[in-house]
Formats: structure tokens, sequence, C-alpha cells
């Protein structure tokens, strides 16, 4: 375990208030893709702001993510992760499975999709040639494969218990450049995401976020120090016996 400096209470994708009246909830799995511009000197992320009426951490500014669906299980792909991603994820698992990485990225890939309107792959390769219902359509539509190779595992964190909702949540980093395409028209006043920015890391910090997200974007900035080299160290946040713990993978 990391004992620089105490992290704060792990919050994951969950609900940042306990309720005392929640069952014991099975986290779900879940991901979210942080886009990093560092076409300049200090990198930029792409966060957005959730609708205020969402009972859901509404207001909050976020990296666009939610949970796996089956559809992410049937969809085709472009490349694989990178190997210590994959290390990283089968890390403290009973029983990993060989396709929870790629379904975990494509969750990652699909959610940005739905909430930002911003396709991450690559046109190299032609349309995919069948892709499931839903979302997945437009990544045939605009002939964009999904890329994994693009993608970088960077912090794992685990909705506490206690909390409404739980989510055993995988941040994944990519660069802009993955962007292959956008459509307009996503976010919006009545979206899930009411809008949208590239914002510095410190800039970042000064909006509301929930507090796994603050953790999150100080391991990205420890990371872009590094060049986001492979072998780096993955946080991994949870919480044992009341107390978050923040442990590397």
């Amino acid at each position: 375990m990391d004992q620089a400096t105490p992290p704060p209470p792990p919050a994951s994708a969950g609900s940042e208030t306990r309720s005392r009246a929640a069952p014991a909830l099975r986290p779900r799995d879940a991901a979210t893709l942080i886009l990093v511009d560092r076409a300049k000197k200090k990198p930029r992320v792409l966060m957005g702001r959730r609708h205020v009426g969402l009972a859901f951490m509404g207001g909050k500014f976020v990296f666009p993510g939610g949970r796996v669906e089956p559809s992410d299980r049937r969809m085709i792909v472009a490349g694989a992760l990178p190997q210590r991603s994959e290390d990283a994820l089968d890390a403290r698992l009973v029983r990993p499975s060989p396709m929870l990485g790629r379904s975990l990225a494509l969750a990652a890939i699909r959610e940005t999709y739905e909430e930002t309107g911003l396709l991450v792959g690559s046109r190299d390769y032609g349309p995919p040639a069948s892709v499931p219902e839903g979302a997945w359509t437009a990544f045939a539509e605009e002939g964009v494969f999904p890329d994994l190779e693009a993608l970088h595992l960077l912090a794992r964190a685990i909705t506490p218990p206690g909390r409404p909702r739980r989510f055993d949540t995988r941040f994944f980093v990519a660069d802009r450049t993955a962007v292959a395409a956008e459509r307009p028209g996503i976010v919006g006043p009545d979206s899930e995401l009411t809008e949208i920015a590239w914002v510095g890391l410190d800039e970042a910090r000064k909006l509301d976020l929930p507090r796994i997200t603050r953790a999150v974007l100080d391991d990205l900035e420890a990371a872009a120090a590094l060049d986001f080299q492979p072998f780096r160290a993955i946080p991994f946040y949870f919480e044992r016996y009341g107390k978050g713990l923040r442990e590397l993978l």
C-alpha cells in the first residue's frame, strides 16, 4: 500500500453520500475514459458537467463513462489492450475473465460516444462489418473501428459499501488523437452532459468534482510526468473496514 499520502475516501462512480438503509450491493463493472490533449506543454483533459436534474452526481464534472452493457461483449475491435493494462485488470480478481479487459475498454469507448459524440478508434480498416444494435451502429456508419491499443489503464476504484449504487470502475486514458470522428448534437441542456470542455489539470481541480475524480486527476498528472510509461504503477482505491485505502497494482 502507498503510505506516502493518505488517499481521500474513495467514492468511485457511486454516490457521494452514504445511505444507511442501502442494501449490501455487489459493485457492477464500469469503465471511464480520460481523453488527454498533449498538443501543448501542459496537458488538458476532456470533462463534462452532468445534468443538475440527475439523481446520480447531478451537476458534477466527470469523465465520460458508465457500466458495461451486453453489447460491449459482442462488439468487434481493432487491436488489443497493452499487456500491462491486461495484467492490472486481472489483478485482485478471484476468477479473471479473458474477455473482461476487452469489455471494459469497449464500455469506456461506447460511453464516451454516447455522452460526448466523440468516436474513439481508427478509420484505417474501413467500417465494422457487423455491430450490435444501439450506440455501436454509429461506429459502422462513421467507418470507425474501436481501437483498444489507444487505451491504457490509469486507475481502478470500487465504490465503498453503503452507497445506493456501487461500481467497480476502471479508468482508462487515451490521447486526443485517438478520436477518429465526432457527431454533433449529443451534448446539450437536456442531455446527460450539458456541457463539455478541454481543461488544464489545475483548472479541472477547481470544478465541482466527485472525490474519486479529484484523486484520479492527481494520478493522471503523475502518469503524465512519466510520459505515460507503460509499466508505471496503477492505483487501486477501495474501502476496508470503513477505511479508505490506496494500493498499487
